[in-house]
């Protein structure tokens, strides 16, 4: 138990004292630093205990030069990022790895171009050691702005074109697994497949209208809507392609939410899912899918792990343990069969 004190609180000396060894020693304990043998890394962190010893950030951001602060930068309006359950799930991810490396997440969203200069001004200010951003859109100058500022940086999602090839990122196999839907609807007999898109200025969303593609070169496309990853968006979409397409059988849609959006406007018209149209979802985000009827089937992604391997591709940058440039993680994605399909 620390010791109950109403005094000065403990300075780094008096550890060193309690511990029997040097101001430096302890110092490389507190710090993080290697070096030191066991034994006394131990007696170290005894003498911290009992004392409460609490290390002084300044003096430890100039022993270590880092800050023990990382940004986690989403490139959506505020609402986007509160309502949508992949933000959600892709930062949990991001903070519970960054908690295993002693450090903390500062999120910073981004509602337009004129968030530009405030985000490159806290990166450029020496608050935090690297940056994760994620849902970029092809036309927008924030990986440019990011690179200006020379922070390592990893990208959650394939960047587009044109970005800086230098920079790491994590994605899943998004045309991949939009192929392994489509075709799971061709194998059900379905003749009429219509794929309700993400917005196409997001690489995620042009690979799953690729993978669609693939499977269905000769594609309709009045079979096509677009959306824009938000449940809203896919009951409009939805509407659209029964008004022009009423002998649609299937629709693989880009995301869970969508997919939701798209079974209200299918049940509201009177559609019978799976027997009239045959609905494929994207992401397998539990939250969305507990509550779709029938229960949807959906290509599943790891979107918690993704964000831990953000992380750990960023620690290596800032450790300096591996390749000046990590490798790109694609992770794997795979079909969940339920009742829509």
């Amino acid at each position: 138990m620390p010791e109950q004190t109403t005094g000065p609180r403990p300075t780094l000396e008096a550890v060193a004292a309690r511990a029997g060894v040097s101001r430096a020693t302890a110092s490389r304990v507190v710090n993080g630093g290697a070096g030191v043998r066991l034994p006394l890394v131990e007696k170290v962190r005894r003498a911290v205990d009992e004392l409460g010893y609490v290390p002084n950030h300044a003096a430890r951001t100039l022993v270590t030069r880092r800050n023990g602060a990382v940004a986690v930068i989403i490139a959506e309006p505020e609402f986007r990022i509160f309502s949508d359950p992949f933000f959600e799930q892709q930062v949990r991810g991001i903070s519970r790895e960054l908690t295993v490396h002693d450090a903390q997440l500062v999120l910073l969203w981004v509602e337009g171009p004129g968030d530009h200069d405030r985000i490159a001004r806290y990166l450029g200010g020496g608050h935090v050691d690297g940056a994760l951003a994620f849902s970029l859109h092809s036309d927008d100058a924030l990986p440019a702005v990011i690179d200006r500022t020379r922070i390592p940086v990893v990208y959650g999602g394939r960047p587009a074109p044109g970005t800086s090839p230098t920079v790491p990122f994590v994605d899943c196999d998004n045309r991949g697994g939009a192929r392994e839907a489509v075709r799971h609807l061709v194998e059900l007999g379905r003749r009429n497949i219509a794929h309700i898109s993400g917005p196409v200025d997001q690489t995620s969303a042009l690979d799953r209208l690729h993978g669609y593609r693939d499977v269905l070169i000769d594609a309709d496309p009045t079979l096509l809507s677009p959306g824009d990853f938000t449940e809203e968006s896919g009951a409009r979409a939805m509407a659209e392609l029964l008004d022009r397409r009423p002998d649609l059988d299937a629709v693989f849609v880009a995301n869970d939410l969508m997919a939701s959006g798209a079974l209200l406007t299918l049940r509201e018209r009177g559609v019978r899912v799976p027997e009239d149209v045959a609905v494929v979802g994207f992401d397998d985000m539990a939250s969305v899918v507990r509550r779709t009827s029938p229960s949807l089937t959906t290509v599943h992604q790891d979107i918690e792990d993704m964000g831990r391997l953000m992380v750990k591709l960023l620690m290596r940058l800032l450790d300096g343990t591996g390749p000046v440039i990590p490798a790109s993680v694609i992770t794997p994605t795979s079909l969940v069969l339920r009742d829509s399909a």
